[in-house]
């Protein structure tokens, strides 16, 4: 589900710190408070968030966290599968579906930087002949898209 589309967001933040929980257990790792609530504030919106905001945020709330904490449960999310870096705005974004061994693309609004996430294939055709032909591996492709979502293209 595109995080454009209208969803019970409750619910979609419900299923995805269930999944959260389930993936850390699996994978031996532990999600501790400063973690889960890292994961917590990405969940909040589908907005991609720089680590210096979610360090602002944690502030907000009381803490007096250090930039190296949030970084290192940016890392560990991102090493779980439960978040994904979009690369254009150096920025973090919950994953849509973490349960799923996929391969995201992400539609960006250059207008409020809501992201939806997509699936795709490993990487594009052409990309991928091109890389077979050259003798290159593609270990990671990332497909980020920039455009307008629906709320913004209705507010211009």
């Amino acid at each position: 589900m595109s995080s454009f589309s209208p969803h019970n967001h409750s619910a979609c933040v419900s299923s995805a710190m269930r999944a959260a929980e389930a993936i850390c257990a699996r994978n031996k790792a532990k999600l501790t408070p400063v973690r889960k609530r890292v994961f917590e504030i990405l969940l909040e919106t589908h907005t991609a968030m720089g680590a210096y905001d979610i360090l602002n945020r944690l502030a907000d709330e009381g803490g007096k966290p250090q930039p190296p904490v949030v970084y290192r449960a940016l890392e560990f999310l991102t090493a779980q599968g439960l978040v994904h870096k979009i690369e254009h705005l150096n920025a973090f974004v919950a994953c849509a579906d973490a349960e799923t061994d996929h391969h995201p693309a992400f539609m960006i609004c250059k207008s409020c930087n809501s992201v939806a996430e997509a699936q795709i294939a490993i990487a594009p055709a052409a990309l991928r002949d091109q890389a077979l032909a050259s003798g290159f591996a593609i270990e990671q492709t990332v497909v980020e898209a920039r455009g307008l979502c629906p709320k913004c293209q209705t507010a211009s």
